[in-house]
């Protein structure tokens, strides 16, 4: 009996140690660099959106933030690594519409669970695809730009990194009634280099790597693929509008930070209210909005509701399309 209650008293010990490093954990940190991991390679929306709120975390923690690119397997191979890191709030997820939503809703193959394996802490963007063209042979308008599709006697292509893209441009070709292929990338980077190069005829992708080359006048976007402001292309119309298809959903990225599950609740307020301040600086907000990155924030349960909602509805909406991206 005695040695029972040792065993006991024993536990209770060990419990108690765990529970008081776990809060003092939480008082110190961050105490040393936080790495967020980026699912795409350098340059993307994500990328870019990261590297922007990581140099402000940074000033604000005075601790170092890294940015870590791992791209591949839609996602999966970042979204692994942090699923399965120590729940301290020291190694962080980019993670996308493709990770939480996109992949389950499709069917992917995944090495980890959207819905068990992180901890929610903000939506960071939501960022505004567009449909890209070159300016020095491809069409003017969307409407043009169906008329050729119609009347090649070749599918016209066209190049996408993370699915939601792959599938707005299945989606679009379906309404427009015109054939296409898709040439998919691992990330924005290249797929504006495939667009550069000839090797698409178009592309689906977010604002922030094509940006500079839509300025400079060597690609031309003819739509966007929402309704919302698009403060470097104020005069970009819908993608629904411009192609005269009502039809067509909005179906732009998002992106978020996620911890791995079971990091404590204190560590993940002090991750979110540090991203609520970086946001608060107009300088952060001004480079986001150029980059056309559209910067928002959410609480911790209000980005878990979000993303469980959309990936009833893609799931939902993927089953019924009958689009298949393979």
């Amino acid at each position: 009996m005695r040695t029972m209650f040792r065993s006991i008293a024993a536990g209770l010990l060990l419990i108690a140690t765990a529970v008081s490093a776990l809060a003092q954990g939480a008082k110190d940190f961050p105490n040393r660099p936080v790495k967020i991991v980026v699912p795409f390679p350098a340059g993307g929306p994500t990328d870019i959106n990261m590297r922007v709120l990581g140099q402000k975390l940074s000033e604000i923690w005075g601790q170092g933030v890294v940015i870590e690119n791992r791209p591949g397997a839609n996602t999966g191979i970042a979204a692994q690594a942090v699923a399965k890191s120590a729940s301290d709030g020291y190694m962080l997820l980019a993670a996308m519409d493709t990770t939480l939503v996109m992949n389950p809703a499709t069917n992917t193959p995944m090495s980890y669970d959207p819905f068990k394996d992180f901890a929610t802490v903000t939506l960071t963007a939501k960022n505004t695809s567009l449909l890209t063209v070159r300016a020095s042979d491809g069409p003017k308008t969307v409407q043009e730009l169906i008329a050729r599709g119609k009347a090649s006697t070749k599918k016209l292509s066209y190049g996408a990194g993370i699915i939601i893209t792959r599938l707005a441009g299945a989606r679009f070709a379906k309404e427009a009634g015109i054939e296409v292929v898709l040439i998919p990338y691992k990330g924005s980077a290249e797929v504006v280099q495939g667009l550069l190069t000839g090797s698409v005829d178009f592309i689906v992708d977010g604002v922030a790597s094509s940006l500079p080359l839509i300025k400079s006048g060597q690609l031309r976007a003819l739509a966007k693929l929402n309704n919302r402001p698009l403060t470097p292309l104020p005069d970009l119309k819908p993608l629904s509008v411009a192609a005269g298809l009502p039809k067509l959903e909005e179906m732009s990225s998002w992106i978020g930070l996620v911890a791995p599950a079971g990091t404590p609740k204190e560590i993940v307020a002090k991750i979110h209210d540090a991203v609520v301040k970086a946001y608060a600086d107009p300088v952060v907000a001004d480079r986001l909005d150029k980059a056309g990155i559209n910067a928002v924030t959410t609480t911790p349960g209000e980005f878990d509701a979000f993303f469980r909602e959309e990936a009833k509805r893609w799931t939902t909406f993927y089953k019924e399309s009958g689009i298949k991206l393979n």
